[in-house]
């Protein structure tokens, strides 16, 4: 499967809103700011019709999928809405093979060097490194180490200050939630924030 459009998409959003709406105003945020890699989570209301949303009024302008997916049921949901790619906080047998049975990109947590290898096993076409905010940059080049050529996405812990060093650190893309996102601007409907952290995002650190 083409990772390209992962690639260069370069950040992918966590949206955990405590809305439908307010995950659509976010999203809209999001975009005018820059940033055009949307994770709606499952923890958000209504993701399904959130994702069916955006995907009807942005289409490929945008990377849309699903985070936060547990179940199977949850992965043919978001695939039947629009997503392009599903992405789990952790990694199950079970679990891989239905979301990879959608035919979308398929994004897998793991931390350890074994939860890594299970999620190759079982078929993940991205390794979700999560949360990588334990071990940093460094934690991610070492792990280049063993797997040279295994795509990895780092989530959690990423900044505008350090998003280069994770690229710099073998990072295909990398995950940004509450420091994109945070919790307070969603609560308050402060959009200008977070199109004001979009900027940053999408605007500093190349890609190694």
């Amino acid at each position: 499967m083409s990772l390209d459009t992962l690639k260069s998409t370069r950040v992918l959003a966590v949206l955990r809103a405590p809305s439908a709406q307010s995950a659509i105003l976010a999203a809209d945020a999001l975009v005018e700011g820059g940033v055009t890699g949307l994770e709606i989570t499952f923890s958000t209301p209504d993701a399904p019709a959130v994702i069916r949303a955006l995907d009807e009024k942005y289409g490929d302008r945008i990377y849309l999928g699903a985070g936060t997916v547990t179940t199977s049921q949850q992965a043919e949901q978001a695939a039947d809405a629009g997503a392009r790619f599903l992405v789990s906080p952790g990694t199950r047998e079970n679990l891989t093979a239905a979301m990879k049975a959608t035919g979308l990109t398929v994004m897998t947590g793991a931390l350890s060097p074994s939860e890594v290898m299970a999620a190759v096993e079982y078929g993940t076409d991205v390794v979700k490194v999560f949360p990588a905010s334990l071990g940093g940059p460094a934690y991610l080049r070492a792990l280049r180490g063993p797997f040279p050529d295994l795509p990895l996405m780092p989530t959690g812990g990423v900044t505008p200050e350090n998003i280069d060093e994770w690229f710099a650190a073998g990072a295909i893309a990398v995950g940004a939630g509450g420091d994109l996102c945070s919790t307070a601007a969603l609560a308050t409907g402060d959009w200008a924030e977070i199109t004001r952290r979009a900027q940053l995002f999408s605007t500093v650190g190349v890609q190694a």
